[in-house]
């Protein structure tokens, strides 16, 4: 692990500023931040509001530096300003015209810096009928589709919790349209405004899945297809100690493993025979429920067979391929996951824990050269 605060990653040199708020923004910062990005987040008296939580727990902020800028104050937006002028980035995740009012709009910001790449953070987009209205992850896939999706066919969708939506369809959405509008810039283009809405990452996702169904590999009903639990060979069965064991030998030759493994190649009907898919559900459960999750784990964990035990979030770390990986490190007394992806010649590393709000005004100023920010910030 690299030094307390020493850059490191593919993107050291690269600056970041983060105007404070809640979700998607702040985990695309952060993404930047473990890959090396000097990131400064612009928090402001009284906190972003939305889901409280210890500023020191908040891994969204690791690797972050923070200032502390009163944006309504006489003096704060041009303090920001003093950032802009200094950054190849700025993130913001403002309602639609928000920006605009505080006088950190996009038109504002790249007068001051006209390299600048302005990404744009939120759930339904910059116009649209919605665009001003309040959301939450779980109505964004809603309405692509994506939610409909998820769960068993006799029963109502089941929110993945806010991976999907929030940190799959809008942060690293965002990261990618960021790099991407960083590298033109740097190959001589001008600045510009990355527009990422939830909805469009969270509906790009679903690419594959429409295909499937335009050419008739896809019911629009969940909980009947290949890949959604309608298939008895992709999906999860409990085991004898109220454990769970997942499911996936799509391919020929690893369900033949499988079952073998499992001990019902006399039992299971025929894989192709869609007619008998509830029978060898029943039979695969039946048979999960004879051992424990660590029997079954034991049984296949060497296998072709495609079978992993559901672990928890805590039980997670300890699992044999991710610890000897490090997928997840301990830094600052918090067991978190480690930066990805990996990079050879450039690895992105923890290098500080969670920012405090305003902790960092001095180091900021003295490394980017904006004395605005200890000279009558109104903070």
């Amino acid at each position: 692990m690299a030094e307390e605060g020493a850059a490191s990653g593919p993107l050291a040199g690269v600056r970041v500023v983060e105007l404070a708020g809640i979700g998607p923004g702040p985990f695309a910062a952060m993404v930047l931040a473990d890959l090396g990005a000097d990131v400064v987040r612009v928090d402001r008296p009284g906190g972003a509001g939305g889901l409280r939580i210890d500023p020191d727990y908040d891994l969204a902020n690791r690797n972050k530096r923070s200032v502390l800028i009163d944006l309504k104050a006489d003096g704060g937006t041009a303090v920001v300003l003093d950032l802009v002028e200094r950054a190849d980035i700025l993130i913001e995740g403002y309602r639609p015209g928000v920006a605009e009012k505080l006088g950190l709009g996009p038109d504002d910001c790249l007068a001051r810096n006209p390299k600048l790449v302005y990404g744009r953070m939120t759930g339904w987009g910059q116009e649209g009928p919605l665009a001003r209205t309040a959301g939450h992850d779980i109505g964004y896939i809603a309405v692509t589709g994506a939610l409909s999706m998820i769960g068993a066919a006799d029963g109502p969708p089941v929110a993945p919790v806010n991976l999907l939506g929030d940190y799959a369809g809008g942060s690293l959405y965002l990261v990618i349209g960021l790099l991407a509008a960083l590298h033109h810039a740097r190959a001589g283009g001008s600045g510009q405004v990355v527009d990422a809405a939830i909805v469009d990452g969270t509906a790009h996702l679903t690419a594959v899945t429409h295909g499937m169904m335009a050419a008739g590999g896809w019911r629009d009903q969940r909980g009947t297809n290949l890949l959604d639990g309608g298939c008895p060979f992709y999906g999860t069965y409990e085991t004898a100690d109220g454990g769970y064991m997942a499911v996936g030998p799509l391919e020929r030759k690893f369900y033949t493993e499988f079952i073998e493994l499992l001990g019902i190649v006399d039992k299971a009907p025929a894989r192709d025979d869609f007619d008998s898919w509830t029978a060898l559900r029943d039979a695969i459960a039946d048979r999960f429920k004879e051992r424990t999750r660590e029997e079954w784990t034991a049984v296949f964990g060497a296998s072709d067979a495609c079978v992993a035990p559901v672990l928890s979030l805590r039980e997670a770390p300890s699992h044999p391929q991710l610890a000897a990986r490090s997928t997840f490190l301990d830094h600052g007394g918090i067991t978190q996951p480690a930066p990805a992806p990996r990079f050879s010649a450039t690895p992105g590393a923890v290098r500080r824990a969670p920012a405090r709000p305003g902790a960092d005004a001095d180091e900021v100023a003295r490394d980017w050269g904006v004395t605005s920010l200890i000279e009558g910030n109104p903070s």
